[in-house]
C-alpha cells in the first residue's frame, strides 16, 4: 500500500516484504569486483525472473470473495423479471436491429453466386467481397463505441439503422462491381453500431444475471432471421425472376428495418454502470458531465486486462473461418451438388434451425454458472467451440446435400451459442465508462483480423483449389486455437472482475469524500496506479494528492518511475490499473490535449525549444492554443511571461539555438507558462545546469510559488528539491516509500543515503 503522512512502510526484515516491494539494506556490501561481479550479475538476473514469477502469479490472485463480484451469488432471476427491471422495449428494438443485420448478412451468402454471375466474378473476389463485408465493420466501430460511450444511445442505434437501410438499398441499385463494394462498405459501417452500442445498452439497462439469457435471445432471433433468410431471399429472387432478381431481395428487406429504426429514438437512456454498482455498492453513482474519452487510452486500459485481451484474440482466430464458412458453403453446394438459389435457400434455412432448439439452453446455463462461478461461464464458451475442430472435416466428407447440411448443423450450433456469449463476457470485466469502446475493440479484431485474414486466405487458396479445401485449411486451425484461447482465459476472471470491484468501491469512496469536505478535494489526485511498458510493470499502487498551490517533488534514483508518473497525469500514457482525477473529475482516459486545455502543462525534460526559431517565435508558437481567445488575454500572458523572464525580455530576436542551456530550459518554462497552466509539471528541472544556472531557475520557481500555481517536480538533487518543495514523494523501483513534509525527508538519513548514495547508502 502507498505510505502516507511521513511514514516509511516496514522493510520485508522487519514486517515481511508484499509484492513487488524491496526493502532497505540493513547492512552495507561490498562492491563486487572480478568473479564476485559476474555473480553478483547472475543472483540479479535471478532474482528479477523470481520478482517476474511473483508478480505473474498476482495477475492470478483473487482480490475479493466470489460473493462480491458483481453478479455473483444472490437469488437468481428469471428472464422475465430481468426484461421487467429495464422494460421490454429497449430490449425488443435493438434486438429486431441485430437480427436484421443477421438477415442481411445470411442474404449475401445466399445471393453470391447470382451476383458473382451478375457481375461476371471469380469465386475468389465474391468471397472476398462477402466476408470483407465484415470487415468494413471496423471502418464504423471506433466511431460507434466512442458515441456509445459519450452519446444517448438510442439516438446512435437508430440513425444507424437508417444508414443501414439506405445502403441495403444501395447494394440492390448497384450497377458494377465497384458500387457494389461501396454499398457494401456503407453497410459494413452502418451495422457496426449492433455490438458496442446495443450491447452497452442493453447491459446498463437490464441486471447482470439475465445477460447470458438476453444474449442467447438476441442470438436466436438472429438465427431465425438467419434461417429463415435463404428460403425468404431465394423465394423472392425466384419470383422476381431473370438474372437481376437478387436486387429486389435488397429492395424489400430494407423497409422492415427503416421502421423499427425510428422507435430506437425514443428509447430511455439508463445511468452508465448502473448494474455493477447496484450489485458492488448498493446505490447508483451519478457522474456530472464527465470528461470526453480517448480511444487510444482506452484501448491501452483494456488490453491490460488479462480476460479481454485473450477473448478478443481468440475470437479473432476464429473469425479467419468464421466469416468465410457461409460462402464457401453456398458455393460447395452450387458448384459440387447443383443446387440452385432456393434449394440452396431451404437447405441453408434447415440447417440454421437446429440453434433454436440450443440456445434457449445455453444462455440459462450460462447465467448459472457465471453466478456460482464467473470462470466455468467462461470455460463453457471454450467448450463449446472445442469439439468444431473435429467436425468440420466430417461435414466437408458428406457425398450429398442433405448429409452435407446435417453434419453442418452442429458445428454451426456449437459456435453460434458461443458467439452470442461473447458480449456478456466484455461486459462484464470492462470499465463501464469504457463499455462501447471495449465491445468495438472486440469488433475490430474480430473484424478486421478474423474476416479480412479469413477472405484473403480464402481468395487465394481458390485460385488453385475449391471450396472444401479453403474451408479446412483455414477453419479447423483457426478454431482449435480460439476454444483453446478462451478456456484458457477463464483463469483470469475473477482477477479482472476483482478490479472492477475495487475501482467502483474507490469511486464511491471518494464521492463521499467530496460531499462531505468539498473543500478538502485536491487540484491533482493519483491513486492506486499501476503502470507497465509491454509486460514489464514499473509502478505499483502508486498514490499521492496535490493541493492547490502547493508544489510537490518527486524524488528517487534513474529508474524509480518519476517521469512515468508525470506521463500518466498528462496523458502521454495510460496506467495499467488506478485513477487520475483533476479538480475531483476522472481524467485517467482523458486525451493529453484535452488535459492539457483543461490546466495540466508538462516541461519535458531534456530541450523544449524551437532552436531555429528567436525567443518571441517561440512564444508565438506557444501561443498558438490562444488563437481562439481574444488578443487582449494573449499580450497580458506574455506580458506576464516576460515579466517572470526578464532575460529573455531583453533576447526577443535572438535565435534559440544561439542561447545557452540555462536560457533554453527559461525560454521551454516560459513557453509552457504561456498556456496558464493550473497544474505545471517538470521532469528535471536541473538536469545537466550549471548550479549558478539552477539557482535562477529556482529563484523563477520561487516566483511562481508565490504566483499560487500547483506545481509538480520530478527531480534528483535532494538538495534542488527542499529548496522548492512544500512535499515530497520517495520512490524506489517504482513503490511509493515515503510522503510527507520535504523537511522531514531530509531528516531521514537511511532514505537519503539508499536512494542518492547507492545501494548500500554508502
Amino acid at each position: 500500500m502507498t505510505a502516507t503522512g511521513g511514514t516509511v512502510p516496514p522493510s520485508s526484515a522487519e514486517a515481511g516484504a508484499g509484492a513487488g516491494e524491496t526493502p532497505l539494506p540493513s547492512t552495507p556490501a561490498d562492491p563486487p569486483t572480478g568473479g564476485s561481479a559476474a555473480g553478483g550479475l547472475a543472483a540479479s538476473l535471478v532474482e528479477a525472473e523470481a520478482e517476474r514469477a511473483r508478480q505473474a502469479e498476482a495477475e492470478r490472485d483473487v482480490l475479493f470473495a466470489d460473493d462480491v463480484l458483481p453478479g455473483v451469488g444472490g437469488q437468481s432471476l428469471s428472464l422475465r423479471e430481468g426484461l421487467a427491471a429495464g422494460g421490454a422495449a429497449t430490449f425488443v428494438t435493438l434486438t429486431l436491429l441485430s437480427a436484421f443485420d443477421e438477415l442481411e448478412m445470411a442474404t449475401l451468402g445466399v445471393l453470391a453466386p447470382d451476383i458473382r454471375d451478375t457481375f461476371g466474378m471469380s469465386d475468389g473476389a465474391i468471397v472476398f467481397l462477402s466476408a470483407a463485408s465484415g470487415a468494413f465493420i471496423v471502418l464504423g466501430a471506433l466511431p460507434m463505441g466512442w458515441l456509445a460511450d459519450r452519446c444517448r444511445r438510442g439516438r446512435v442505434a437508430g440513425w444507424a439503422g437508417l444508414a443501414f437501410s439506405s445502403f441495403m438499398v444501395a447494394c440492390g441499385l448497384a450497377a458494377n462491381v465497384f458500387l457494389m463494394f461501396l454499398a457494401r462498405l456503407g453497410v459494413g459501417v452502418a451495422k457496426s453500431s449492433n455490438m458496442p452500442v446495443n450491447g452497452s445498452l442493453n447491459a446498463d439497462t437490464y441486471p447482470i444475471g439475465v445477460r447470458g439469457r438476453l444474449a442467447a435471445t438476441n442470438g436466436m432471433a438472429g438465427r431465425i432471421a438467419a434461417a429463415l433468410s435463404p428460403l425468404a431471399v431465394g423465394g423472392i429472387a425466384t419470383l422476381a425472376g431473370g438474372d437481376a432478381g437478387w436486387r429486389w431481395a435488397f429492395f424489400i428487406l430494407a423497409v422492415p428495418t427503416a421502421i423499427v429504426a425510428l422507435f430506437a429514438f425514443r428509447l430511455p437512456e439508463p445511468p452508465r454502470g448502473q448494474n455493477e454498482m447496484k450489485a458492488v455498492l448498493g446505490e447508483v453513482l451519478v457522474t456530472e458531465k464527465p470528461m470526453p474519452i480517448s480511444v487510444e487510452a482506452a484501448f491501452a486500459r483494456l488490453m491490460k486486462i488479462r480476460t479481454t485481451k485473450t477473448v478478443v484474440m481468440a475470437f479473432a482466430a476464429m473469425g479467419f473461418g468464421l466469416f468465410t464458412g457461409p460462402v464457401l458453403t453456398n458455393l460447395w453446394m452450387e458448384d459440387h451438388f447443383g443446387l440452385d438459389t432456393f434449394e440452396r435457400g431451404v437447405y441453408g434455412t434447415l440447417g440454421g434451425l437446429g440453434v433454436l432448439f440450443v440456445l434457449p439452453f445455453v444462455g440459462p446455463r450460462y447465467d448459472r454458472l457465471y453466478r456460482t462461478d464467473p470462470a466455468r461461464a467462461l470455460r463453457l464458451i471454450g467448450l463449446l467451440i472445442l469439439p468444431v475442430a473435429a467436425l468440420m472435416p466430417l461435414q466437408w466428407a458428406m457425398p450429398n446435400a442433405p448429409l452435407f447440411v446435417a453434419a453442418h448443423m452442429l458445428p454451426m450450433i456449437l459456435l453460434s451459442s458461443a458467439f452470442a456469449m461473447v458480449g456478456p463476457v466484455m461486459q462484464s470485466v470492462s470499465p463501464y465508462r469504457l463499455r462501447g469502446l471495449g465491445v468495438a475493440l472486440a469488433a475490430i479484431y474480430i473484424f478486421f483480423i478474423g474476416a479480412t485474414g479469413g477472405s484473403l486466405l480464402s481468395a487465394l487458396i481458390l485460385d488453385s483449389y475449391d471450396p472444401r479445401v479453403a474451408a479446412l485449411v483455414i477453419g479447423v486451425p483457426s478454431t482449435l486455437v480460439g476454444s483453446l484461447m478462451l478456456i484458457r482465459s477463464s483463469a483470469f476472471i475473477k482477477h479482472d472482475l476483482s478490479r472492477v470491484v475495487a475501482e467502483l468501491r474507490e469511486e464511491m469512496a471518494e464521492r463521499d469524500r467530496q460531499n462531505t469536505a468539498p473543500e478538502d478535494v485536491p487540484v491533482l489526485q493519483v491513486h492506486n496506479v499501476d503502470f507497465e511498458y509491454g509486460n514489464v510493470q514499473v509502478l505499483f499502487d502508486v498514490g499521492f494528492e496535490v493541493r492547490r498551490g502547493e508544489t510537490l517533488a518527486l524524488l528517487g534514483t534513474n529508474g524509480a518511475g518519476k517521469s512515468t508518473i508525470l506521463k500518466a497525469i498528462c496523458g502521454l500514457g495510460t496506467p495499467s490499473r488506478g485513477v487520475v482525477r483533476l479538480n475531483g473529475q476522472t481524467i485517467t482516459y482523458v486525451a493529453p490535449e484535452q488535459r492539457g486545455r483543461h490546466g495540466i502543462r508538462l516541461l519535458p525534460g531534456g530541450k523544449g525549444v524551437f532552436p531555429a526559431m528567436t525567443v518571441r517565435e517561440n512564444l508565438d508558437m506557444a501561443a498558438f492554443q490562444l488563437r481562439d481567445r481574444d488578443k487582449a488575454h494573449r499580450d497580458a500572458r506574455l506580458a506576464y511571461v516576460l515579466d517572470v523572464f526578464p532575460d529573455l525580455a531583453a533576447r526577443l530576436g535572438q535565435r534559440a539555438s544561439s542561447m545557452s542551456g540555462g536560457q533554453q530550459q527559461q525560454l521551454a518554462l516560459a513557453m509552457v507558462l504561456m498556456h496558464d497552466p493550473e497544474v505545471l509539471l517538470i521532469d528535471e528541472l536541473s538536469l545537466g545546469l550549471a548550479p549558478v544556472v539552477v539557482q535562477d531557475l529556482l529563484a523563477i520557481v520561487e516566483r511562481l510559488k508565490a504566483d499560487g500555481l500547483t506545481m509538480v517536480i520530478v527531480e534528483q538533487s535532494l538538495n534542488v528539491a527542499l529548496a522548492i518543495a512544500d512535499r515530497a514523494v520517495f520512490l524506489e523501483k517504482g513503490q511509493v516509500r515515503f510522503t510527507g513534509d520535504a523537511r522531514e525527508l531530509a531528516e531521514r538519513d537511511d532514505l537519503a543515503r539508499a536512494v542518492f548514495l547507492g545501494k548500500d547508502g554508502g
